[in-house]
Formats: structure tokens, sequence, C-alpha cells
């Protein structure tokens, strides 16, 4: 009986073993495209146009064009308000995730002082905008009985909502501090703030 259970269970990692290497084999993405090389630009910088026309690469011109648009589009951090604000007021903790193209930034474990159990920031940006519904913040909190019991839990109190108003605060002081610096600057296009040009 047990000879037979062992060639059943065999058989069947045998079998599992032939399904997933045929579903890898069908598999579009791991196939290799072929390249006709007289279609290929020899020069570098033709390389990268085509890649960017293709939507392969990164251009500070194209991150430009698509800013303030709320297509959820990381892709000019030193330009975003709201990520420069969030890293400003988390510099007190190590960062265990910065992620911009994924719009997430994670702390490490952090505590005040011995007697406080360790916390855990998490912000996730869900939109460019300096707005109320355009960022997430969840809180986790370690409870240590020993070295290896440890339990995490979120915390549901009004701190994830007091950074959540310390980072829009800091965001639009950020915002009104570049139109300053700027008179032509206009969140709605080109011209004054006033409208008058």
């Amino acid at each position: 009986m047990k000879k037979i259970h062992n060639i059943l269970f065999k058989s069947f990692y045998v079998l599992l073993l032939l399904t997933l290497t045929s579903f890898l084999v069908s598999c579009q993405a791991l196939k290799p495209k072929k390249v006709d090389l007289r279609n290929v630009p020899g020069n570098a910088a033709d390389k990268r146009k085509r890649n960017i026309e293709e939507g392969r690469g990164f251009s500070a011109m194209g991150a430009i064009k698509n800013r303030g648009k709320g297509s959820g589009n990381f892709s000019f951090a030193s330009s975003n308000e709201m990520w420069r604000a969030t890293l400003e007021l988390l510099d007190f903790t190590p960062l265990q995730n910065v992620d911009y193209s994924g719009g997430i930034i994670v702390t490490d474990w952090f505590k005040e002082n011995n007697k406080q159990d360790p916390l855990k920031i998490t912000i996730r940006f869900l939109s460019n905008e300096i707005r109320a519904d355009g960022i997430k913040v969840i809180i986790h909190k370690k409870k240590c009985k020993n070295v290896d019991e440890c339990k995490v839990t979120k915390v549901d109190s009004t701190l994830g909502q007091e950074i959540k108003l310390a980072i829009l605060q800091k965001a639009a002081l950020l915002k009104e501090d570049e139109m300053g610096k700027n008179p032509k600057y206009s969140p709605f296009g080109l011209g004054r703030p006033d409208g008058k040009d």
C-alpha cells in the first residue's frame, strides 16, 4: 500500500511539472522576439529616441508634459510636492522601501523609547495632486512577548490622520513656495496664477 502511495505521489509531481513546463513554453512573454538588425538603429541617440517613443524609456520632457494630469504616473519625483513632503516628514526614521514608480514609502520598524512598541508606517500615493484622497497612511504596531513571539497589528488611531494632514500641509507649503519662485507658474497651464499674462 505504501509503495502504491509513493508511486502515485511521484507521478502527481511529474504530471504537475509537465503541466507547468507546458504553460511556460506556451507563454508569449518568455518567447524570444525576432529582431531584424537592419531595423535597429546603430547610433546610441537614435536607440534612446526609439525606446522612448515605444514607451520603454524615460525623458524629462515627457514627465513634465504628463505632470498634473492625475493619471497616477509617478515619473518625476523631484517635482512632486506630496512625495517631497512625505520624505521630509519621515526623515526621523529609517526607510525600508521607497518606490516612486509604485507610489509607496514604507518605513522600517522604529520606536521613540524602550517602553513603546515598534511602529511601521506605510504611505501609498494614489494621485500626484495635493488632495486628501490622494494619499493613504497605514500604521502597524509590533508587540513582542519575547524575541520569537511577535504579533503585528494594524493601528486604528488618529495618528494616521495626523500624519496625513501634516503631509498635506507640508506639500501645500512646498507648492506655494514653488509658485512664489516662478511667477509664470500656473497649475492650469502657462501664464500667471491670477490669469493675467
